[in-house]
């Protein structure tokens, strides 16, 4: 689900928020989700302009020779101002591009704004390119390359995909609410990556698993609905997560997840299944977020401790959230990636 979301802020929408960042706002003449969805690829992997929102979101977990361990984010959000087309400067997309690098002591994040239809950031399905200004990610969703820089660090990383495409929900078709607000949700979760990081002190070859996102909606959060936690997984007998909450504005939490066994097969979990309860607290550069959970998955035996490498992993972008990679033990071990967006 994922801070993918959070371009709206960039957008009129935001200005009378309902949902956080204006996610539950009202979306005349826009594309909405429907059940039972048929995907279509390589189109679908591509954008889809009569949708309001759409991302396209990395995270990984890497390590250096010397065993130092590394997050990496890269993420393109397109958001429209409107359902009409256009082409120039008349065209209603508004681009923005993440990219970050998270080490144990420091955090390094970077953004990019741009606008559609004038050739500086966009994204083609066939052969797929995703970019804004310099920053690529590109490839036949088998091999792929993907670079991005900031004012102090900067990656360039190739990647391998070992595993299929994994689509959430309902076959892809994800529930966001009671009331049935929904996105369209696949991701690629078996990426191998490698390749080399820029950072202050010199140029580190790292090596790592990534997991890759992508959702498109036009409304898929309720008003009542302030923010979520999200929670990428990845086991070490070989089996992953995906579990979000989606806090409201009650106290209480619409939850979801997709267990994913070794050998790639699913199971959709409903609201209620998956459970994560905060431990822990941090007080960030930015808000203070719960940076050690609980996460159960009781029909799965899952009751692990879920802890931040970095608990200052602090997205200071337009609209801000916390991101950054996390370490599993207890019933389960292994590593993952979570996010957290609403905290102040």
């Amino acid at each position: 689900m994922n801070a993918k979301i959070i371009v709206l802020a960039l957008t009129p929408f935001a200005a009378n928020a309902q949902g956080f960042a204006g996610l539950g706002g009202a979306a005349d003449g826009f594309g909405l989700p429907t059940p039972a969805p048929t995907f279509d690829f390589p189109t679908d992997h591509g954008p889809h302009d009569n949708y309001r929102i759409e991302w396209w979101y990395l995270t990984a977990n890497l390590q250096a020779d010397d065993g130092t361990d590394y997050g990496l984010q890269w993420t393109l959000f397109r958001s429209a101002l409107a359902p009409e087309t256009g082409s120039g400067w008349t065209a209603p997309q508004l681009w923005m591009g993440h990219a970050a690098v998270t080490t144990s002591t420091d955090h390094y994040v970077s953004e990019r704004i741009g606008r559609g239809g004038i050739g500086q950031a966009g994204v083609t399905a066939a052969p797929f390119s995703a970019w804004i200004d310099d920053w690529q990610f590109s490839g036949d969703w088998q091999t792929m390359a993907m670079t991005a820089s900031g004012t102090d660090f900067a990656y360039d990383m190739d990647l391998n995909a070992q595993g299929p495409l994994i689509f959430h929900g309902d076959d892809g078709y994800s529930v966001k609410s009671a009331g049935g607000q929904a996105s369209y949700y696949y991701s690629q979760p078996y990426f191998d990556i490698a390749g080399t990081l820029t950072l202050p002190d010199g140029d580190v070859a790292v090596t790592g698993s990534a997991w890759l996102d992508r959702e498109w909606s036009s409304q898929p959060l309720a008003a009542d609905q302030t923010g979520w936690d999200w929670f990428s997984l990845s086991f070490d007998d070989g089996a992953k997560m995906m579990g979000f909450l989606l806090r409201q504005s009650d106290g209480t939490a619409y939850s979801s997840a997709t267990w994913i066994a070794a050998d790639g097969t699913t199971t959709a979990y409903p609201d209620g299944a998956f459970r994560a309860e905060a431990l822990e607290t941090s007080a960030t550069s930015g808000a203070t977020v719960p940076t050690t959970w609980r996460v159960q998955l009781p029909d799965r035996g899952v009751d692990a401790t879920v802890t931040a490498v970095n608990s200052d992993a602090w997205m200071q972008t337009s609209v801000p959230y916390w991101e950054g990679p996390v370490r599993i033990e207890g019933s389960h071990t292994g590593r993952g990636y979570l996010e957290m967006t609403g905290y102040e």
